[in-house]
């Protein structure tokens, strides 16, 4: 894949955000689908440096938003398979608004053709754990119940008006399923200890390839799904920082099917991400501070992002793997910024006047001249 094709694009987007919220070296897992999917609205519901920071992130730039669009587009749709259980992708892309947020339906449009893109209300101000419950409840139905409350207790104000949110549902049976009765227990060499583990066993022609202190095996599954182990020579505390877009994409390239004897541990990740500090890290500020412009998505001058949210769940086993991923990206209305301040002192006799806006009745006149 050439540096500038949008694959490479996607996968350092993916590097990109891995680095900032798996720094402290502990387990960590999250969706670059999912992820991807919702700053990529963002972007179109911005505009102005709002959407360019974003893009920059997520495509490189504003006019490859459009072909990182597509790539995910491509993405929600598995290669049908013959007999047998059949492989499961579910994606959907969901604004929940406040129903007395008026929306722009440029944007409506461009979330319909989004795969399962949809707008729906929630009673964000008057009942805003009403909402967040109807959100979660949306959520877990997506995910299979894997994710049953992506946004936690008082993460939804009397402030929030919307909250775009992107989830998904994977589940695929190997082409090459592991033999249960191979699985045993064997060392797994952890930084602070070896653990035995539960490690599955097989021989077989898989997609392998070796270099720039790597080796990679492609797990192969159905409906055109493949799962990338990729295994550094040194530790990874070490490596992991040598492994960029290109590196990976040049790795994913070279792979050719060769016989490979693979022990593979069983995995079961269950991962939140706080994605705002990850963002602002990587160059992403606008959208968080009242100078934001969602303009493309509503008329409301006052619209910001408020916190982006993410869950991920990941279960690996002999038979295959089965994955939820969800991104909540929240809005909220800010007072709007009014410049520098008029400085006024009140350091000498005045009028004071007391009244009823509506109707302009006085209720009270003075004049202050010994306060």
């Amino acid at each position: 894949m050439p540096a500038s094709s949008p694959e490479t694009t996607h996968l350092r987007f993916a590097l990109a955000v891995h680095d900032k919220i798996a720094g402290d070296g502990a387990d960590s897992c999250f969706s670059p689908y999912s992820a991807a999917s919702a700053l990529a609205l963002v972007t179109r519901a911005a505009r102005g440096i709002t959407a360019e920071e974003a893009a920059t992130v997520v495509a490189g730039t504003v006019d490859g938003v459009a072909d990182q669009a597509e790539l995910l587009r491509k993405a929600a749709v598995l290669t049908a398979h013959t007999g047998g259980e059949q492989p499961e992708l579910a994606v959907s892309n969901t604004l929940w608004v406040w129903q007395r947020l008026a929306l722009n339906p440029g944007f409506t449009e461009e979330l319909a053709d989004w795969p399962s893109g949809r707008v729906a209300t929630a009673p964000f101000v008057d009942d805003p754990e009403g909402a967040r419950r109807t959100i979660n409840a949306d959520v877990a139905r997506a995910t299979h119940d894997l994710i049953p409350e992506l946004l936690p207790s008082g993460s939804i104000g009397a402030d929030t008006v919307a909250s775009l949110v992107n989830a998904l549902y994977l589940r695929v049976a190997w082409t090459f399923p592991f033999a249960a009765t191979n699985t045993a227990d064997g060392d797994f060499h952890a930084p602070a200890r070896t653990r035995r583990v539960p490690m599955m066993r097989q021989v077989e022609r898989l997609g392998y390839a070796a270099g720039h202190g790597w080796r990679l095996v492609a797990l192969p599954a159905l409906g055109g799904v493949e799962a990338i182990v990729l295994l550094p020579e040194r530790p990874l505390a070490e490596q992991e920082s040598t492994l960029d877009a290109e590196t990976l994409a040049g790795l994913l390239s070279a792979k050719r099917e060769t016989m490979v004897n693979l022990a593979l541990p069983r995995l079961s990740l269950d991962v939140r991400s706080a994605l705002k500090p990850a963002l602002r890290a990587l160059g992403v500020h606008t959208m968080f501070q009242p100078a934001a412009d969602f303009g493309a998505l509503s008329d409301d001058p006052r619209l910001l992002v408020s916190d982006v949210s993410h869950q991920a769940v990941l279960r690996v086993d002999e038979s295959g793997l089965e994955g939820a991923a969800a991104t909540a990206v929240t809005m909220r209305l800010v007072s709007m910024p009014v410049g520098e301040p008029v400085t006024v002192v009140v350091d000498r006799p005045f009028l004071l006047l007391v009244r009823h806006a509506g109707t302009g009745a006085c209720y009270f006149l003075s004049r202050v001249v010994e306060p």
